[in-house]
Parts: structure tokens; C-alpha cells; sequence
């Protein structure tokens, strides 16, 4: 029997579920450390030895190597009893098996620590750098040529770098819009003005015969906030309650984290409605935009999410580019758009492939519109198969890559120079990530052969999973629609109660949980999933009288779900792990 293309890529570029490859892997592991050697024996030969050949074997030094040596087993031995997330048997959370080039090249660079703050400490790690951001922008659909980001610690990180970089430019035009405000006595209007873009940016300022001195004087970003909101309050003639940023109710914390940081408040926030599967509705969206601009609020930045933490789900993210431009083609307003795609950014390789059927058209057209936003977050170390921690920030162009300093005018602002620590929030910065994306991108490919043939044949799983425990256990009842690999479910009888389908579904969840054979995780769906629940409770007849929703959650990443035979050895074994559970719980009844 021929494997699929995704099972080859499984057995090659996997170390094994059974450590099938480990022959291989030693080997590889060994001439990664001999390279590394050798490289230091002879780069400098002439220099002394710190140890001579007699000193070696000092009593002194064979204790200190013995108390490593055991100390290491024990770190070692204490290790084996963390979450054995290799395993296709572990389908709780966003994690799984590393990849071997990822792995491999992760090694290779940390071998020599290189810190991407520089190109001066890292020669080689920033050269690495570019090129593996420029491997996953073609991958999102942005042409490699114009897109600018770096490599973060995950995707909090790069959210918040999205934040940075949209303050930046909404506080250039609104300072502009206030130093005309304040020159001329014309009335401020907060939201044209924070909106105007960069060709009305340029032309005032050249009609203005601006400086970055004078432009200084009225930004809330360098100069004193309280000061600069104080003198746009009194020049619009209404008191000015800073910027909002529009984000889906299904929200990742990191957004919360960020408007604590960046001194915005949590009133800032304001959630997007959800519609009734569970993506953000642009609607109310637009119903928000419409509230902002009579509010005189700008709109830091409107955020679409490529697969969603608790339930995998797309946004309709080409919907949101399409409405927010035409703001733009009417209006004259720009709105920071950034898609988080920390999840779901790598099922972009799935798209112009033979597998892109595995998708909906839906979710296809999302995903092929994140080439459209200004910047996009992305986690290699989920759906990359990269170690942690790495993730990844993207921008479309070296523009909408600026950050908050007031070098020269926009249009002619001076690079910063080879090193990115004046452009990035963190300092320093391991090129060991770095070097694990470009090893993969440079064997398993970032495209529909490579990743996205995997990746398709993990949504084939879970549409597999799906298929059987709906067969075999009626009282299971998923989440519709799936849109990636992630499958959520509750346990309900037609016309039972949500309080009674969530104590149950709880119920199955711990008993799986104390089982060694699977881990999956659960979530609680609350108020913004509304319209969510009152369709899945529905779907059974139930009534709703309980005040969130209770579901056992599955994420089907692991790589090895492409072999038939596991699916073949642990979907029955699941089946009959719940059949049990349910059995136990009728028994309890």
C-alpha cells in the first residue's frame, strides 16, 4: 500500500512515535556535535588549553563530572513524568510532537547562542532570521520581497508588537490632525484625524511645512499623555477618551494583557459580537466603528482570528478586510487591521493544493485574506512543530513595520540599521527559533506538498474522529461547524437540560482525564458564545438554564494521526473509553 503524502512527511521529518527514527536521529545529533567541536578545536589552534591531558583526570574534576552526570539522570529520570505530548494519544491542548528539522536546527543554533539583537552578536542568526520570516510571509500570503517582522517568544508577544506599531501610526496622524487643530483654530475631529492615512499624512505636512520637532510637541506617545489628551479634548470640544481596539469576543487573554500595558484601560477593549458558529461578526463590527467615530474614539486596530484558542474557528477575515476597505475607498478612514493566525497562520500551506477540499470554502477564502492585513501573529511552536518558545510577527511591508520614534518624516525615516533591538520589544532574542522555521522551511516546505499536506491530513482526522464517535455514541454532540483540526463536544440526550448535559459532560471529561490511554482538555463556553450555545442546545432540544456551556475539547495536531493505523487503533479505543464513561454515568443515575 502507497502512504499518503502526509504519511511520509510524518515518518521522515518525526522522530516516531515508537522513536522509529532514532538511529538516524542519534547519528544527526552526533555530527551536529562533532561539527561543533571541531569548530572550536580549530578556529583559533595556537590558542592554550584550559585543561591539559593529566588534569582531565584529576580526582577534583571526575567528582564535579559525577555529581553533573547525576544530577542529570535525575533531571532526566524527573522529566519522564511530564505530559507525554508526542503521543497521537495526547489531544488536550495545542501541542504535539517536534520535528526533526525543527529540532535539529533548533540544536544546531543553540550551540553557538547567537542573540538576534545585533547583526554584530549574531552574524549568521539574523541572516537565519530574515529569511525564515520571509519563508513564512509567502506562506501568508505577502510577497516575501516587501514584508519586514522578527521572531518572538509566542504569540502574546507578537500581539503586542501589533499594538506597538498601530499606536505608532495612529499617534502620528492625530498629533498632525492636533498641531493643525491648535495653528489654525479649526475644530479637531479626533476620528478623521487618527484615520487620515499616510498620503493625507504627507500632504499636510508638506502644506504645513512641518518638522519632527513641532510634530513631537503634540504626540501623546513621546511627549506627556495627560498633556497631549488634555489639548485634544479642548481642541475638538469634547472630552477625548483615547483610542478603542475592536476584537472578537472569543478573544485571546494576550489582548487584555495588552491594553493593561500599553495604559489604554480594559474599558478600551471592546468585543466584537460573535455569530452563531462562533466567528466574529462583522457586522457589529461595523456597529462598533459606526459607535467610535461618534464617540470621537479612534480605532487602535480591528483583529480577526485564523483559528481561535478555545474551538480552532476562522474568522471571516476576507469579510473584514472587505468592509474596513471600503471605509477606506469612501471615507478616506484607515483602520489597523491584524489578523492573529498564532494557530491557525500554517494551515495558509494547505491553500492552492490538492488538499485545499479538506478545507470549507469559508475557511479558505479567510485564509487566503491574511496577505491582506497590516500585520499578522503567527506560532511556529503550534502548528510549526517548532520547540518552544517561538513565535512570529509579521508585517506587509517595511512601513507598517515602524515603531514609535519620530525620526524623520514618515516617508523618509532612516533604517535602523542591521540590528532590530530598537525595533522590537524584546531585547534579546535566541536565534534558536529562528533556525528551527528555516530548517524546516527548507526540508518539509512551508507550502501544499510539505506542511500543508500534513496539516490537511490532521483536519482529515479529526473529521475521521468525528464520524465514528458520532456513529457510535449518539449522546455525543459536537460544536458545528469545525473549521481546522480542533473538535469540541458535549454530552446531551434529546431534550435534556444544559445544566444536565454540562454535569455529565464534565463528568466524562474527569473520567478521561484519570484514564492513562488519553488527554484531552475541556472548556467552558460563556456569554459571548451566546448565540453558539443557543444553537448547540438546540440542536438537542434542551433548554438553556445554566449560564455557560461545558465541552470536552480534542485538538488533533499530532503529525502521526497520519497513519491509517492509528486512527484504526486509537478511534475505537476512545469510543470505547466514552462508552464506558457514559455507561458508569447512567449507573450513577
Amino acid at each position: 500500500m502507497s502512504l499518503s503524502p502526509a504519511a511520509v512527511v510524518a515518518g521522515a521529518y518525526f522522530p516516531g512515535p515508537r522513536s522509529e527514527n532514532e538511529t538516524w536521529v542519534r547519528g544527526e545529533f552526533q555530527a551536529v556535535l562533532d561539527q561543533w567541536f571541531d569548530w572550536r578545536k580549530h578556529l583559533f589552534a595556537d590558542d592554550p588549553c584550559l585543561v591539559g591531558p593529566a588534569d582531565r583526570l584529576s580526582p577534583g574534576r571526575l567528582e564535579r563530572r559525577e555529581i553533573l552526570s547525576r544530577e542529570l539522570a535525575e533531571l532526566c529520570e524527573a522529566l519522564t513524568a511530564e505530559t507525554p505530548t508526542y503521543t497521537p494519544r495526547y489531544i488536550g491542548h495545542m501541542k504535539a510532537e517536534v520535528s526533526l528539522p525543527a529540532l535539529l536546527g533548533w540544536l544546531a543554533a543553540m550551540l553557538h547562542n547567537p542573540n538576534n539583537t545585533s547583526r554584530e552578536a549574531s552574524k549568521v542568526g539574523t541572516v537565519i532570521e530574515a529569511e525564515a520570516i520571509a519563508m513564512l510571509a509567502t506562506m501568508v500570503g505577502y510577497d516575501p520581497a516587501k514584508a519586514e517582522g522578527h521572531f518572538t517568544s509566542g504569540g502574546t508577544v507578537a500581539n503586542f508588537e501589533a499594538v506597538w506599531r498601530a499606536r505608532y501610526r495612529l499617534d502620528h496622524w492625530l498629533s498632525l490632525g492636533l498641531h493643525i487643530a491648535e495653528t489654525t483654530g479649526e475644530p479637531l475631529d479626533v476620528f478623521a484625524s487618527a484615520h487620515m492615512g499616510w498620503d493625507r499624512f504627507r500632504a499636510l505636512w508638506a502644506e504645513h511645512g512641518l518638522t519632527d520637532a513641532v510634530l513631537r510637541r503634540c504626540s501623546a506617545a513621546v511627549g506627556v499623555p495627560a498633556d497631549v489628551w488634555r489639548r485634544i479634548s479642548r481642541a475638538a470640544g469634547r472630552d477625548y477618551m483615547g483610542p478603542v481596539m475592536l476584537v472578537p469576543g472569543n478573544k485571546h487573554y494576550s489582548w487584555s494583557k495588552a491594553a493593561n500595558l500599553f495604559g489604554l484601560g480594559e474599558e478600551s477593549l471592546w468585543a466584537v459580537g460573535l455569530d452563531a458558529d462562533g466567528r466574529l461578526d462583522v457586522d457589529d463590527l461595523e456597529r462598533l466603528m459606526q459607535r467610535a467615530e461618534a464617540e470621537g474614539r479612534p480605532v487602535l486596530m480591528a483583529v480577526g482570528v485564523a483559528g481561535t484558542t478555545e474551538t480552532g474557528e476562522i474568522d471571516p477575515i476576507d469579510v473584514l478586510h472587505d468592509r474596513l476597505e471600503r471605509w477606506e475607498s469612501e471615507r478616506g478612514l484607515h483602520v489597523w487591521r491584524h489578523v492573529d493566525a498564532a494557530y491557525g497562520g500554517f494551515l495558509c500551506a494547505i491553500l492552492g493544493g490538492p488538499d485545499e477540499a479538506v478545507l470549507t470554502p469559508a475557511s479558505a477564502a479567510a485564509l487566503r485574506a491574511i496577505g491582506r492585513a497590516d500585520s499578522v501573529t503567527i506560532d511556529p511552536h503550534k502548528l510549526g512543530y517548532v520547540p518552544y518558545a517561538c513565535g512570529a510577527f509579521l508585517t506587509r511591508d517595511t512601513a507598517r513595520y515602524a515603531v514609535s520614534a519620530f525620526d524623520a518624516p514618515y516617508l523618509d525615516r532612516p533604517e535602523l540599521g542591521d540590528g532590530k533591538w530598537s525595533s522590537t520589544l524584546e531585547g534579546s532574542r535566541s536565534a534558536a527559533g529562528a533556525a528551527a522555521v528555516w530548517l524546516s522551511g527548507r526540508t518539509i516546505g512551508f507550502g501544499p506538498d510539505g506542511m500543508g499536506a500534513l496539516l490537511a491530513e490532521t483536519v482529515r482526522a479529526r473529521q475521521a474522529f468525528e464520524a465514528a464517535l458520532g456513529e457510535a455514541v449518539p449522546e455525543v454532540r459536537f460544536l458545528e461547524p469545525a473549521d481546522a483540526n480542533i473538535v469540541c463536544f458535549s454530552l446531551a440526550a434529546p431534550g435534556e437540560s444544559l445544566s444536565s448535559a454540562n454535569r455529565r459532560t464534565a463528568a466524562l471529561f474527569e473520567r478521561i482525564h484519570q484514564s492513562p490511554e488519553f488527554s484531552v482538555s475541556k472548556t467552558t463556553l460563556g456569554a459571548d458564545y451566546a448565540s453558539v450555545i443557543a444553537r448547540h442546545v438546540s440542536g438537542f432540544g434542551g433548554a438553556i438554564d445554566a449560564p455557560g456551556m461545558v465541552l470536552v475539547r480534542c485538538v488533533f495536531m499530532n503529525p502521526y494521526w497520519a497513519a491509517p493505523e492509528y486512527r484504526a487503533a486509537l478511534i475505537p479505543s476512545f469510543i470505547a473509553l466514552v462508552r464506558e464513561g457514559l455507561g458508569r454515568d447512567l449507573e450513577a443515575a
